[in-house]
């Protein structure tokens, strides 16, 4: 019988209007544990540095945050930017957190490094650190196998003979990174399904079955917006696609605003463009139009996993949202039937 399509959660602790970074981060742990309770699977958290209006730039610390607050999710990071670290302090620090929480914990991997030159800077790094994830890659999981070779005589403590799920997150080289290593592919459409879909077939073709995973594994990542009625869900959108638009205009990100706000902004041409474009691509509307463009995508990709990465400014139609696509997947039921079975 086919296994059924889990379901998780990216959140990125984007700051709302009117309320700070520190507040942002209390709402992430509060919302892992709402999260947790519909049934989700992870609980992802990820790496941001010098960004304005994202607080999570700690994704480990973070990440042992929220599994100190919830019981039975899983709790990882998507991802730690591993040209940012040296892989034997991004060892040791999985390697704390599987050690306090056992059987609990994923180690997302990406390769980006900061996205100014001020930011590369005080991080020490250049942009041509991202060649080097293969190499930083190889290293990290050797520290946990015992059989890394680009520091001889030196061990990952606690990491050295633990196993935390590693995921390679698909930017750039990514899925062919992933194949290569024999992870598992975290990946989006950010140059359009087609690109997308194509990447995660040049993936399972090249897959190599490794020690941390024996066959490919797919996890989609993107936006699923579900509310009463498809205007609704559209408005869910809005916070998003405006943050988006201005960061490409002014270079930052704004804290998330709410939709009426946004609607009332006297817009640029170029902005109203990028805004227009930010809403497109998402998955929303009622519950009965997300669940055909589900199975749509799922049937298409035959994707293992959806990294759900909703954000917007009303957290409380965040999470209704959040409970709607559960009560539609049937999470946390005996048997979650229906549509979404490969």
């Amino acid at each position: 019988m086919a296994a059924t399509t889990l379901f998780s959660v990216l959140d990125r602790s984007r700051t709302r209007e009117g309320q700070d970074g520190p507040r942002a981060l209390r709402d992430t742990v509060s919302f892992a544990q709402r999260v947790e309770a519909l049934g989700y699977h992870r609980f992802w958290v990820s790496e941001h540095h010098s960004v304005p209006g994202v607080a999570g730039s700690a994704p480990t610390v973070l990440a042992a945050a929220v599994a100190a607050a919830t019981s039975t999710i899983r709790v990882g990071t998507g991802g730690v930017m591993l040209p940012n670290h040296q892989p034997l302090v991004v060892a040791e620090q999985f390697g704390v957190l599987e050690s306090l929480f056992p059987g609990r914990i994923d180690m997302g991997l990406g390769r980006s490094v900061g996205f100014t030159d001020g930011i590369r800077k005080a991080l020490g790094r250049d942009r041509q650190d991202a060649d080097d994830f293969p190499g930083r890659l190889a290293e990290l999981l050797g520290y946990f196998t015992g059989t890394q070779t680009a520091h001889p005589q030196v061990h990952a403590r606690p990491a050295e003979g633990l196993r935390v799920p590693a995921f390679v997150l698909a930017t750039g080289k990514g899925a062919r990174v992933a194949a290569e290593a024999g992870l598992p592919l975290v990946i989006a459409a950010v140059r359009g399904e087609d690109a997308m879909l194509r990447a995660i077939e040049e993936y399972r073709r090249d897959f190599r079955p490794s020690g941390w995973s024996e066959r490919p594994y797919v996890v989609l990542s993107g936006t699923v917006a579900v509310a009463a009625s498809t205007e609704e869900a559209q408005r869910l959108l809005l916070s998003e696609a405006w943050s988006t638009a201005y960061s490409r205009t002014h270079g930052a990100f704004p804290p998330l605003m709410p939709a009426e706000a946004i609607l009332a902004t006297a817009m640029s041409e170029r902005e109203r463009t990028l805004f227009d474009e930010a809403r497109h691509g998402h998955l929303y509307g009622t519950a009965d139009e997300v669940a055909a463009g589900l199975e749509k995508l799922l049937a298409r990709s035959e994707a293992d996993e959806y990294l759900v990465t909703t954000s917007t400014y009303d957290r409380g139609a965040l999470l209704d949202s959040y409970r709607r696509l559960a009560a539609l997947l049937g999470l946390g039921a005996v048997s979650a039937q229906g549509v979404f079975r490969k």
